[in-house]
């Protein structure tokens, strides 16, 4: 591609100055239309950060064989669960995608071909939280997925290279959470801020890498112990942790916010970088 096309493609996105990056812990899809403090907390952060000019969102329920992002001008709300009221699978978030962006997305990745995608949409990872950010629904969102075959390490390095779209007004968001363990639930308890004694020991451990700045421990989070292998028995919620770190510069305040385990085996802990 030519400079000249390259340029005209990416003239939306004109530089800006440097976003911040979040990671959102995300939970129970039913936060998309209760009022708790996690909400709360989603608000507040909106407000302590400039409006961007489009969201790339690293979403836990988008696992694919290859990395993709949504190149759509209208994602469809996808509402990716079952047995919940009917009020959550009314909800819609009509916001428009941004095929620019993808294109772009897709030529700063040199680690793997990145495909575009045309059938996905915004699945609850992405559109139960930034609703809350942006209710108007007038921001342009993607998603990028996560290659399930990789390691950490891979999407640790891959993350690094869309790095450039901080200084275009993009922000980057992973959703997931860190700790995620729905087989040990505490169903009876979900609504409750109680986590076991492994969660918050894992939770912690994870928050003290964070702060020091010491990605690498949690990147190698398969050699962590106990606390780490009952916090992440599957990697798909945790990684989006891992695409939003490997943003962060040197010397990037980091504040930590929704910071409660609930139900026993799952945290909402929240990072903003930036």
């Amino acid at each position: 591609m030519k400079l000249q096309e390259l340029n005209k493609m990416t003239a939306p996105l004109g530089r800006t100055k440097k976003m911040p990056v979040l990671f959102l812990g995300h939970g129970s899809p039913m936060n998309a239309i209760e009022e708790n403090e996690f909400v709360t907390g989603f608000r507040n952060v909106a407000r302590d950060i400039p409006r961007p000019n489009a969201i790339l969102c690293v979403s836990a329920h988008w696992e694919t064989k290859g990395t993709f992002v949504t190149a759509m001008e209208n994602p469809p709300t996808i509402h990716d669960f079952g047995g919940f009221p009917k009020a959550l699978f009314d909800v819609q978030y009509p916001a428009p995608g941004s095929p620019d962006l993808a294109r772009e997305t897709k030529s700063l990745i040199r680690k793997t071909e990145v495909g575009l995608d045309d059938k996905w949409g915004l699945d609850h990872g992405a559109w139960s939280v930034i609703k809350h950010l942006y209710p108007q629904a007038d921001i342009p969102v993607i998603q990028m997925s996560i290659d399930y075959r990789q390691t950490p390490q891979y999407h640790y390095e891959l993350a690094r290279e869309i790095n450039s779209l901080r200084e275009k007004g993009v922000l980057v968001i992973g959703s997931g959470n860190m700790v995620h363990n729905l087989r040990m639930v505490e169903w009876r308890r979900l609504n409750e801020t109680f986590g076991f004694d492994w969660a918050i020991e894992a939770n912690e451990k994870m928050k003290s890498y964070i702060l020091d700045g010491n990605h690498q421990e949690m990147v190698n989070f398969r050699s962590q112990g106990k606390a780490f292998d009952l916090a992440i028995p599957t990697p798909e919620h945790y990684l989006p942790l891992l695409y939003s770190l490997a943003l962060q510069e040197k010397n990037e305040e980091i504040k930590l916010f929704n910071d409660k385990a609930v139900a026993g085996s799952l945290t909402m802990t929240s990072v903003k970088i930036g």
